[in-house]
């Protein structure tokens, strides 16, 4: 029998899988979607502050922002007040396409809950 924590892997993973090929045509991966709703909730956002807010470390998140800056969904600036600090911005493109993800995020929710009764959903 699969442990708890296996189970969780294994959810993940498909849930990746399902956001790459929900997403394949936006040149986004399955996993920078968070990046794309915490930018958009928040533009301005310093690299920091955002990898802070989506706990994954500086470094990945500096290689993830160059993907999504090259790809257009971002444009980085450094601070006015201290230029050590890069402000992270939506661009257009990314305000297009947060709808697109927050559907596939719903939609795999729902999914895994169709079995559930309203009380297990809360």
């Amino acid at each position: 029998m699969l442990s708890f924590m296996k189970y969780i892997s294994v959810t993940s993973r498909c849930a990746m899988q399902y956001r790459n090929d929900m997403l394949a045509d936006t040149s986004l991966s399955g996993f920078q979607y968070i990046y794309i709703i915490e930018i958009c909730r928040t533009p301005g956002i310093s690299q920091e502050g955002l990898a802070r807010a989506i706990h994954i470390n500086k470094s990945n998140v500096t290689r993830q922002l160059d993907k999504l800056e090259n790809n257009g969904y971002v444009e980085r600036s450094f601070c006015p007040c201290d230029r050590r600090i890069s402000e992270v911005y939506p661009t257009d493109k990314a305000y297009d396409v947060l709808p697109r993800v927050r559907e596939c995020l719903h939609r795999w929710n729902a999914y895994l809950t169709e079995d559930f009764t309203e009380e297990e959903k809360e």
